[in-house]
């Protein structure tokens, strides 16, 4: 501890205690605010663009934040050790994949300014008195932006030491070359082919694969997109710390149940998947595709596991503003929206099935005086009969599935 390090006195250090108890557990505008200010930038476009870049970013920022918040609460004023958990190496290693290397670090001294503009309100409520909330500021800011400087450095020193080992290698190689391949940069077919191993000629399906958990997870559920595929030598890269990008060769799409079921056993893994195209604009196509598939889930905090372009290109229009997506399906189905979910899947059977009640029956394994009963209930619950209004009803069900409860 340096010698040059204040001391606050004994009121400061009780006002700093009751600040932190509050920053430990911060109301929810504070971390939207820090997220979003973290997440600005030309720098940090391409990991704001990323669900699980950005959700690895969030969670350093809370690290961050109740590491100060915890630190202050035992040792108020006191100087903090800097952040080096593993959500924060996880982002700098990510950065570097990226191309980004150590500038997107920089990222804390935003995380810094949006932290220390909530904190200084919130002293100006702590105490009145003009000389106790001098020494508050001048103590915590002296605390907060040397913990930031501490963590930057202590952050790029690590980095530094693994710089080669992250820069270099088969997979550095092959995603520096699949960079290349999407953004359409001057790279031969030849040459592409070569470093990736994988014929670019030809249909392929794109997919990525990603987890909030156990990262060996990715690889099974990597090779579970292969067998339902029916193909033995997927091109697939790691793409971040918690991320795959899969390319699997041919035009067969998984079903997404078949999928999700065989991923019961790794929980946190989700799977998004491109439409089918071919040759390079195809590679291309079907990778945006699946990343469009996986925004989407994160956007809404869907519970689905695995997502198919095509089963989310009218849901991705409809959400696009929420707001405006919950009111369509409440003023659209009425009572129907708390209705038992057995009505419900009756009902978006039903029209998918044409409105053929035998083939609803055959298709939900139930009688079909059933299906008539539920039908009916339905028509009771919705503002307008379903006959009336089939598509909107249809639609509307269809965003129920994909938003989160």
């Amino acid at each position: 501890m340096p010698n040059s390090w204040p001391e606050p006195s004994e009121q400061v250090k009780d006002l700093i205690r009751r600040g932190a108890e509050i920053a430990s557990n911060p109301p929810k505008e504070w971390v939207a605010e820090l997220h979003d200010a973290t997440l600005a930038g030309a720098i940090m476009q391409g990991i704001a663009a990323d669900p699980t870049l950005a959700e690895l970013v969030r969670q350093s920022n809370m690290a961050a934040m109740l590491l100060w918040a915890t630190h202050n609460l035992r040792h108020p004023g006191a100087r903090v050790p800097p952040n080096t958990d593993d959500e924060a190496l996880a982002v700098a290693r990510d950065l570097v994949r990226r191309g980004l290397d150590l500038h997107g670090i920089d990222s804390y001294r935003t995380g810094l300014n949006a932290a220390w503009r909530r904190w200084m309100e919130l002293c100006f409520t702590l105490t009145a008195d003009p000389d106790e909330l001098r020494e508050l500021l001048s103590i915590t800011w002296h605390s907060m932006s040397t913990y930031i400087d501490d963590t930057i450095t202590a952050i790029a020193i690590r980095m530094a030491a693994e710089h080669e080992q992250l820069t270099t290698g088969t997979n550095a190689d092959r995603l520096a070359t699949i960079s290349l391949v999407l953004e359409g940069a001057p790279i031969s077919r030849v040459r592409a082919e070569q470093q990736l191993g994988y014929r670019l000629t030809g249909p392929h399906t794109a997919a990525v694969v990603w987890t909030s958990g156990d990262t060996s997870d990715l690889d099974a559920a990597a090779q579970a997109l292969a067998r339902h595929a029916g193909t033995p030598r997927p091109l697939t890269v790691v793409a971040s710390a918690s991320a795959l990008w899969v390319w699997l060769p041919g035009t067969v799409v998984p079903n997404s149940s078949d999928l999700a079921r065989e991923l019961a056993d790794h929980p946190e893994v989700r799977v998004a998947l491109g439409r089918p195209g071919d040759d390079l604009d195809g590679f291309r196509r079907s990778h945006l595709d699946a990343g469009s598939a996986q925004r989407l889930l994160t956007r809404l905090g869907s519970p689905r596991r695995v997502a198919r372009y095509d089963d989310i290109a009218l849901i991705s229009l409809i959400t696009a503003d929420t707001g405006k997506a919950d009111e369509f399906v409440r003023d659209t189905l009425g009572e129907l929206l708390t209705a038992d979910q057995d009505t419900r899947d009756t009902v978006a059977t039903y029209v998918s099935e044409q409105f053929n009640t035998s083939r609803t029956a055959e298709r939900l394994y139930t009688h079909r005086n059933t299906v008539i009963r539920r039908l009916t209930r339905a028509d009771e619950l919705l503002p307008r009969p379903l006959a009336e209004n089939p598509t909107g009803v249809a639609v509307a069900l269809d965003v129920l599935r994909w938003l989160a409860p």
